[in-house]
């Protein structure tokens, strides 16, 4: 092994989360080595509502912005590809094999891998998804406010969900895709708040270019929208960390302290994966956090 390929931190994931937190450790002079997989989960988001930005830049650009910003560190490098298998060593370090059969070993590593969004099998909603069917008003909200609006959910969770959109705009309707199984009481309360409910199974959605135009239902009727808001399912996009012994908390996410640790000691974990808020801010400032940690805490066994 040569020393080129011997670490302080390997980072897991390039976007917001890894980038951040390998800005902070090449500024603490560690060496560090970001590798990633080129798949961001908001790779169809057009543009970065939740950074406070004046152009309007899209997700792929920014994130270039700041890849260029950190390699300006000279102890930090970036390699595309895919980690397929990560293991401790007999001297507590990690050894990290990639797709090509490049082997990396660190003392510490960070997975900023974020999660992968499962998508429902209806014709077009993949095609919309970030686009014009969104997961959070609080990334998107204030761009589609007042418009007529659509969630797609049923149950405990579309309540809540009504209701929190219901800030944004009173153009709302639900559609629960099936019989609705919300209690009298829920029926009630959106009635009052005027959001209708539309228990048809859905077969399509009609868009142009991901910018929805209609739902399309199987009895053959139609309605037109303009945003839908929609919670999907989840999974690791990552699953080395599992396979490591890294514990998952009951909603799916990896299981951090307050200083972005994860069960296994030297492993530590930053971003959507770690957390339902999924947004850029979140994950650059869980990022720099991680980035610092990790340096104070090579410090300390070194000093």
């Amino acid at each position: 092994m040569t020393k080129e390929n011997q670490f302080d931190v390997i980072i897991i994931g390039g976007g917001y989360a890894g980038l951040s937190a390998g800005m902070a450790l090449g500024r603490a002079l560690r060496k560090v080595l970001i590798i990633d997989g080129g798949k961001p989960c908001n790779i169809q988001t057009p543009h970065s509502h939740n950074v406070i930005t004046l152009d309007g830049e899209s997700p792929s650009v920014i994130t270039e912005k700041a890849k260029n910003q950190v390699l300006a560190y000279k102890t930090v490098t970036f390699l595309q590809g895919l980690v397929t298998k990560a293991s401790r060593t007999n001297d507590g370090t990690f050894e990290l094999l990639t797709a090509e059969g490049e082997t990396f070993i660190a003392k510490k590593l960070l997975f900023t891998t974020g999660v992968s969004d499962i998508m429902p099998d209806i014709k077009g909603f993949s095609e919309c998804w970030g686009i014009s069917i969104l997961h959070c008003p609080y990334c998107h909200g204030y761009e589609v406010k007042e418009q007529n609006t659509g969630i797609l959910g049923n149950g405990e969770i579309s309540f809540e969900f009504s209701k929190l959109i219901s800030n944004w705009t009173k153009q709302l309707t639900l559609f629960t895709n099936g019989k609705a199984t919300l209690t009298e009481e829920q029926n009630k309360k959106l009635s009052v708040h005027r959001i209708n409910i539309v228990e048809d199974e859905i077969n399509s959605f009609e868009h142009e270019n991901g910018v929805i135009k209609q739902i399309v239902f199987k009895n053959g009727t139609k309605q037109s929208i303009a945003v839908l808001y929609a919670r999907i399912p989840f999974e690791q996009h990552c699953k080395i960390p599992e396979t490591m012994g890294c514990t998952l908390t009951e909603q799916g996410h990896i299981q951090i302290d307050d200083f972005q640790k994860t069960s296994i000691v030297g492993i530590f974990a930053a971003g959507d994966n770690t957390t339902m808020f999924r947004s850029v801010s979140n994950a650059i400032g869980a990022g720099s956090k991680a980035g610092a940690l990790i340096n104070h805490e090579l410090i300390n066994e070194a000093f």
